[in-house]
């Protein structure tokens, strides 16, 4: 069986300033984000883990370096790799300027309504981004090794992988919420992968979670067995 989570970056100071950072370096963790990272580190448990991709900007690395000091203690072969298919999307010259500004654009009805038509200012388009991304999660499913998967990255390029393993449209993926410090689940162990976790802030990880979802009968829908610490 292999799971992947997906986790955003914690609550970063561009988040509380509502500026689109992108790829900008020195953005770290805001104060809230730094309470985010050490209650992720909580959530993640002890879960075997057989590799931590992470883009290579610092609020990423930031926020699963608290889980990473606990679980190296139990598995000290494991370190966080640095993947820049996983950065933040090439906004260009949209880059360090106001979202407020940005929205009164006429690429931000594209971005929103077409996203697979949209290529930023001297930046990369959102179809590139995803192309990569997915380079990074095939890169992750070869890794040899038992446990499952850490990828480390950011809302948009999250977005897009989960759009991926649904086949949805890259023009639907606007659709899907991915937060700060979010940890998001798909199960690669069936011919089509599944989605069994998505946008969640407050669950602790348990083993039951991770239970082979390949063979669930699913017509119907699942067991409806919830991972400790969940509130519904």
């Amino acid at each position: 069986m292999t799971v992947v989570l997906l986790v955003r970056h914690a609550h970063s100071q561009a988040n509380g300033s509502g500026i689109l950072s992108g790829r900008t370096e020195g953005v770290h963790l805001s104060p809230e984000g730094k309470k985010q990272a050490l209650h992720l580190a909580k959530r993640l448990g002890d879960i075997p883990i057989k590799v931590v991709l992470s883009s290579p900007l610092e609020r990423c690395e930031e926020t699963i370096s608290p889980w990473l000091k606990k679980i190296v203690e139990v598995n000290p072969k494991l370190a966080l790799r640095s993947d820049s298919d996983l950065s933040e999307v090439d906004y260009g010259l949209w880059t360090g300027r106001k979202l407020r500004s940005l929205s009164k654009e006429p690429l931000w009805k594209t971005v929103q309504d077409s996203p697979s038509k949209v290529t930023f200012p001297e930046g990369e388009s959102i179809a590139s981004m995803q192309t990569r991304a997915m380079r990074a999660m095939q890169r992750a499913l070869d890794t040899r090794g038992k446990g499952h998967i850490i990828l480390v990255s950011h809302g948009d390029v999250i977005k897009s992988m989960i759009a991926a393993a649904l086949n949805m449209h890259l023009d639907e993926f606007q659709r899907i919420v991915i937060d700060p410090a979010s940890i998001s689940i798909l199960d690669y162990s069936n011919f089509k992968p599944r989605l069994i976790l998505m946008n969640d802030s407050r669950s602790t990880l348990n083993s039951e979670l991770f239970a082979n979802h390949s063979k669930r009968l699913l017509v119907g829908g699942g067991s409806g067995t919830q991972p400790k610490g969940r509130r519904s």
